[in-house]
C-alpha cells in the first residue's frame, strides 16, 4: 500500500470556480447520465428490431469511421484558437444538433413501424445516423475532455468540482432509468396496456432535451482559466507529447486491455432470466447510501494514499466481487434448480454485491477524471504546450477500436448462446439463460483482467505530483503577466477567488 506525503502547495484550498459555474457543473454531471440509455440494447433487441447481423455490420463500419474522424478531429482542436477559447465553440456549436440526433434516435420506430430485423432501408437510416452521430459525438467529447481539464488551474479546486458534481448528481441523474425499469416490467407484464415503444420514444425524447439544456446552459456560462500557448503545436508534436506522456500512455493501455471484456449486461439477465428490470433498482436501495456516503472520505483517501492504489480499488474492487455472485449463483446447476434462476436467491446476493461495491464509489467517480485531467497538465509540465484534443482521441481510439470488436463480436456471441431476439420473457432456454448469467458475472472479470497490469507502474504520485504543480502554477503566473492581451487579470481581481 502506497502512501501520497501531502505538501502545502497542491492541498491549500483555493478557488477559481464560483457559485454559479459549480451549479452549472453539477448540472452538466447531472446531464451526461440523465438518460435511458442503460435501456436502449433492449431498444434494439424488442422495438426498433435490428437483426444480429445488420448490428455486427454497424459495428464493424462503425469502427472504421471512427479511425478516419478520430485521426482529425483531435488535430483540429488542439490548433483552435478563438476568443471564447479552444473548446467552447465546438461545445456550443453541437449542443442542439446533437439533442435533435439523440431525439431522431428514439424516434426510429415511428419511422419504421413494424418491419423485420432484416429491412434494408432501416438498417441504412440505422447505419447513416451512427455515422453521424459518432463523428459528432467525437468532436464533443474531445472538446468536453479538454474544458474539464482547464476550468480551474489548481487541482484541489478540481478534485472539489468532480467530488461535489457527483455527489449531487447521484441524487437525479439516475431517476430516468429507474422510470424507465418500472415502465418496461409494467408493460412485458401486461400491467400496463402501452406498447414498448411508446414508453421508449416518450422517455428517450424528454430525457435528450432536458439533458441537452442542462448541457447547453454549463457551455453557455463556463470559461477555461488555464492558458493555452500562444504557438499551435504542429502534428509531429502532437504525437510526441502523447508518447512521452508516460500517465496517458499506461491509462489508454489499461483501457484498450481492459476492452477485451465480454459482457452481456446486467439488464439481459435481470429482464431474461429473473423476470423484472426493476430488480436492479432493488438490489440498488441499500447501495445508494453507502454510495453518497463514499465522497465524504474521497479527499481523506486523496491525501492519505496514492493515486495508483486508488485507481485499483476503485476501479477493480467490485469487479471480482461479482466472482463471489456467479459462485454463488450457480449453486443448484443449469436448470430450474439453479439459484441464478430464483429471486429468492439472487436479489440478497446482488444487493449484498451492490453495497459493497459502493463503498468505493466516491473513489471510482473521482479518481479516474481527475487522473485524466492530471495526465493534460503532465503534458504541459513536460512539453510546454497542451495536446488535450490529440490525447483525448488517440486514447480513446485505442478502446474504441477494441470496444468496437467487441461489439461485433457481441452479437454473434447472443447468436451462438441461443438468445432469440423478441422471445417472450423468461423463455429462453436454460443454457442460455446461465450463459447470459455467466456473461454479466465472471466472464467479464475475466476476460478484462489483463486492463490491471498496467495500473501499477502509475507513478504521478507523493513527491512527483506535488513538483510538477509547484513549477506548472509558477509558470503560468509568469504567462499571465507576459500576456498583452486578452485576459491577464490576476484570478483574484474578477474570478474572486477564495483562500481558507
Amino acid at each position: 500500500m502506497e502512501h501520497a506525503e501531502p505538501t502545502k502547495l497542491v492541498y491549500q484550498n483555493r478557488r477559481y470556480v464560483g457559485s454559479k459555474e459549480t451549479l452549472a457543473y453539477v448540472l452538466f454531471d447531472v446531464s451526461k447520465s440523465f438518460n435511458i440509455n442503460l435501456y436502449a440494447e433492449r431498444f434494439i433487441f424488442d422495438v426498433l428490431n435490428i437483426d444480429f447481423k445488420y448490428l455486427a455490420i454497424v459495428n464493424f463500419i462503425n469502427t472504421i469511421w471512427d479511425v478516419v474522424n478520430d485521426t482529425f478531429t483531435g488535430v483540429i482542436v488542439d490548433k483552435t484558437r478563438t476568443r471564447w477559447g479552444k473548446f467552447k465553440p465546438y461545445l456550443v456549436g453541437l449542443a442542439i444538433p446533437g439533442t435533435i440526433g439523440t431525439c431522431i434516435y428514439w424516434m426510429m420506430p415511428l419511422f419504421f413501424p413494424n418491419t423485420d430485423g432484416l429491412n434494408v432501408t432501416k438498417f441504412a437510416v440505422w447505419l447513416t445516423l451512427a455515422l453521424i452521430r459518432e463523428g459528432a459525438e467525437t468532436f464533443r467529447s474531445v472538446a468536453t475532455n479538454g474544458m474539464l481539464a482547464t476550468i480551474t488551474p489548481h487541482p484541489v479546486d478540481r478534485t472539489r468540482l468532480i467530488t461535489k458534481a457527483n455527489f449531487f448528481s447521484g441524487f437525479v441523474e439516475k431517476l430516468p432509468e429507474i422510470l424507465m425499469g418500472l415502465f418496461i416490467d409494467l408493460i412485458i407484464h401486461d400491467v400496463v396496456k402501452v406498447k414498448l415503444a411508446t414508453a421508449y420514444i416518450s422517455m428517450g425524447v424528454f430525457t435528450s432535451v432536458v439533458s441537452g439544456a442542462m448541457a447547453l446552459f454549463f457551455f453557455m456560462i463556463t470559461r477555461e482559466r488555464v492558458v493555452q500557448s500562444v504557438e499551435r503545436p504542429s502534428i509531429k508534436e502532437g504525437f510526441r507529447s502523447i508518447f512521452n506522456n508516460k500517465p496517458i500512455l499506461l491509462m489508454t493501455l489499461s483501457d484498450f486491455l481492459g476492452a477485451f471484456s465480454l459482457n452481456a449486461g446486467m439488464n439481459n439477465y435481470l429482464i431474461d432470466v429473473l423476470g423484472s428490470a426493476s430488480i436492479k433498482n432493488i438490489v440498488g436501495i441499500p447501495g445508494g447510501f453507502v454510495s453518497n456516503a463514499s465522497y465524504a472520505y474521497v479527499p481523506w483517501m486523496r491525501r492519505r494514499f496514492s493515486t495508483k492504489f486508488l485507481w485499483i480499488a476503485g476501479g477493480n474492487f467490485g469487479d471480482f466481487l461479482h466472482v463471489g455472485v456467479f459462485l454463488l449463483g450457480s449453486i443448484g446447476g443449469i436448470g430450474p434448480n439453479g439459484w441464478y434462476n430464483k429471486r429468492k436467491y439472487m436479489i440478497p446476493i446482488l444487493m449484498a454485491q451492490e453495497t459493497i461495491a459502493m463503498s468505493v464509489y466516491g473513489i471510482r467517480k473521482v479518481i479516474p477524471s481527475e487522473m485524466a485531467n492530471e495526465a493534460m497538465d503532465y503534458c504541459e509540465w513536460k512539453n510546454g504546450f497542451r495536446t488535450e484534443g490529440m490525447t483525448s482521441t488517440a486514447k480513446g481510439l485505442a478502446t474504441k477500436l477494441v470496444g468496437a470488436v467487441s461489439g461485433t463480436v457481441k452479437p454473434i456471441i447472443m447468436k451462438k448462446i441461443g438468445y432469440q431476439q423478441g422471445q417472450k420473457v423468461g423463455t429462453q432456454t436454460d443454457m442460455t439463460k446461465y450463459s447470459l448469467f455467466a456473461m454479466c458475472t465472471v466472464i467479464p472479470v475475466v476476460t478484462g483482467l489483463l486492463g490491471l497490469i498496467p495500473k501499477f507502474f502509475y507513478d504521478l504520485s507523493g513527491e512527483k505530483r506535488e513538483r510538477m504543480y509547484e513549477e506548472l502554477l509558477a509558470r503560468r503566473a509568469a504567462a499571465q503577466k507576459v500576456l498583452s492581451t486578452g485576459d491577464t487579470e490576476q484570478p483574484g481581481e474578477e474570478e474572486q477567488v477564495q483562500e481558507n
